[in-house]
C-alpha cells in the first residue's frame, strides 16, 4: 500500500510563489511517474506537471509551462512543485499522483491504476 501527502498549498497574491510538497511511503517501485494534478470547482481535473522517473523527463500542461517546475528529491522519496508567477487562473485543488505511465508522443501518460494524496488548497487572488 502506498500513502502520499501534500503540503505546501495556501493562498497568495498573484505573481506570487508556492512550493507543494508530496511524500511518498511504502513501495513506488513499479510506480514509475509522479505528477500532480488539480481540480477547480466545476472545471475537470487536470494533470499539471509529471516526472518519468526512469530518464526524469519532465511533462508540463502548457498554461503552466515556465512557471511551474516540477522536481524529485529521490533519497526522500518526496517530489516538489515549485509555482512561480501565479495566476487566479491556478486556483485549485492540487494532488500528487504516483502511477504506472508510458511515454506517447512527448507525453507522460497513465498506464494503470496508482495512488494519489488528500489534496492541498492552492487559491491565488488578483
Amino acid at each position: 500500500q502506498v500513502q502520499l501527502m501534500e503540503s505546501g498549498g495556501g493562498s497568495v497574491q498573484a505573481g506570487e510563489s508556492l512550493r507543494l510538497s508530496c511524500t511518498a511511503s511504502g513501495d513506488t517501485e513499479n510506480l514509475n511517474c509522479m505528477g500532480w494534478f488539480r481540480q477547480a470547482p466545476a472545471r475537470e481535473r487536470e494533470g499539471v506537471a509529471s516526472i518519468y522517473r526512469r530518464t526524469g523527463d519532465t511533462y508540463y500542461t502548457d498554461s503552466v509551462k515556465g512557471r511551474f517546475t516540477i522536481s524529485p528529491d529521490n533519497a526522500k522519496n518526496t517530489w516538489y512543485l515549485q509555482m512561480n508567477s501565479l495566476k487566479p487562473e491556478d486556483t485549485a485543488m492540487y494532488y500528487c499522483a504516483a502511477y504506472p505511465c508510458t511515454v506517447v508522443a512527448g507525453a507522460a501518460r497513465p498506464s494503470g491504476s496508482g495512488y494519489s494524496g488528500q489534496g492541498t488548497q492552492v487559491t491565488v487572488s488578483s
